[in-house]
């Protein structure tokens, strides 16, 4: 008996191996584009930019390299990963022809973009109708959140600027939209910026609203219905008064920065204005307490706004700053909800935390570098990476349940995308056959019998 040597069983590779298939979890995205009809809609709006003898169609070379960075890939090159696969996922353009449709679509500016986005925009309204009660606006009202992401360049592109946190690169403006605690987020709006862009430029702040309004179905371009959140970088006079402003009359939740009248006016609150913060389960928040501010702090503000301020104790280690009082850590946000208790005012505005769930996952998804030269070109992979999380997050939304809903992209791709198969062709069939033994072949299973039951696009 030969005597085992270390933990792990020696294994023999060879190759020539055949009928086994990677990366066969990728059905779910590629069957959640046919079902919403998400390569028809980019293959029309893109129309305009096929050739005559193209053996390629534009919309599907997009698709495929959305795909790609869908499954983990960061550059252009990665949808080789698809192209190894033709049984899967069909003819898969060449790193040339990739490249080259980037560069035409640079090179269409606005118009290329506005054809992109319009697509996605009628595709999203489509996605939620077919959801039901698992789309964001389940319960009438959509949550937008705006975020400014770092991404770090490591060669001298084009906008590339030194940032305020001391590294070298781009500053997008990005905006999500909230699926709540049962679920993830989906992309509607993303700001290519210089890394030396201000984090209190109101004039972004006002496209990237204006990019992720026009991602919504029109009854939530407008209206009190629809929830504008961001932090205290979008606390300005300009962008809070064009949120309100008449005709558009949106409802909003901006973090403030504490001035000097607002610290005076805290530390003029009487100890019985102070309200327990309450957590998500109804539970008071531990050592945090909130009030609501009035007096010369609104003067120049628009009408109905709402100051809220918060105190709590800082965290152990934690540095009080100048603005703070009593050792305790003040914060606020403006908000223009009316009737309703600011503990739930202040929960809501808590929740933007989970935007920095989304900016985690788009730095997983394409976002952890911007790969090419050109802002312009940098430009389109913005969009690329929109498409691969719009993916990741309506996949889940249509086909997923539970815990699993929930998954962020690292995991989908560890337990469900890297997935192997066997093909098989039977016929003029071909069958994937899973592997009975991995423990996540139901899930793949019961979430293509979900997409199965949707309904065809029209």
């Amino acid at each position: 008996m030969k005597k085992r040597i270390g933990s792990y069983s020696r294994v023999r590779v060879e190759g020539g191996g055949r009928g086994v298939v990677s990366q066969v979890g990728g059905v779910l995205l590629m069957e959640t584009i046919r079902k919403i009809g998400l390569d028809q809609a980019i293959s029309a709006a893109l129309t305009p930019w096929r050739k005559p003898r193209a053996v390629h169609d534009p919309g599907k070379i997009l698709l495929d390299v959305a795909l790609a960075v869908a499954l983990g890939g960061d550059c252009l090159a990665d949808v080789g990963m698809l192209r190894a696969e033709p049984a899967v996922f069909g003819p898969v353009a060449s790193d040339p022809t990739v490249s080259r449709l980037i560069d035409t679509l640079a090179a269409g500016g606005n118009r290329a973009l506005a054809a992109i986005r319009t697509a996605r925009a009628q595709v999203r309204e489509h996605v939620w109708q077919v959801a039901g009660d698992a789309s964001p606006d389940a319960t009438g009202q959509v949550v937008v959140d705006l975020e400014g992401v770092l991404v770090i360049a490591h060669s001298d592109k084009q906008d590339a600027k030194p940032t305020w946190k001391r590294t070298f690169g781009h500053h997008p403006l990005m905006g999500f939209v909230d699926h709540g605690s049962g679920g993830s987020g989906e992309p509607v709006a993303g700001l290519l910026r210089p890394g030396n862009a201000g984090s209190n430029t109101a004039a972004d702040h006002i496209t990237a609203a204006r990019l992720a309004l026009a991602q919504l179905p029109k009854t939530y371009r407008r209206g009190r219905q629809t929830l504008i959140r961001t932090d205290s970088g979008g606390g300005t006079h300009e962008f809070v008064a064009w949120l309100s402003a008449r005709g558009r009359w949106l409802s909003y939740s901006v973090g403030m920065t504490i001035t000097d009248a607002v610290h005076q006016a805290v530390l003029k609150v009487p100890a019985s204005a102070w309200t327990p913060a309450v957590e998500p389960d109804g539970e008071i928040r531990d050592g945090a307490w909130i009030a609501e501010l009035d007096g010369d702090c609104l003067k120049g503000w628009p009408k109905g706004m709402r100051l809220i301020v918060r105190k709590e104790r800082p965290h152990p280690g934690a540095q009080l700053r100048i603005t703070d009082a009593d050792g305790m850590r003040l914060t606020c946000f403006a908000t223009n909800t009316a009737g309703t208790p600011i503990a739930a005012l202040e929960l809501r505005h808590r929740q933007p935390a989970r935007a920095e769930d989304r900016i985690r996952a788009a730095r997983a998804t394409g976002l952890r570098n911007l790969p090419l030269h050109d802002a312009a070109q940098n430009q389109i992979w913005l969009e690329i990476v929109q498409i691969a999380l719009d993916l990741l997050a309506w996949m889940p939304m249509l086909a997923l349940t539970g815990d699993v809903r929930r998954w962020e992209p690292r995991r989908l791709r560890l337990r469900l995308f890297s997935t192997a198969a066997q093909l098989v062709t039977t016929g003029r069939r071909r069958v994937l056959r899973l592997a009975a033994h991995w423990p996540w072949t139901d899930v793949i299973t019961q979430a293509l019998q979900h997409l199965a039951a949707l309904p065809n696009p029209g």
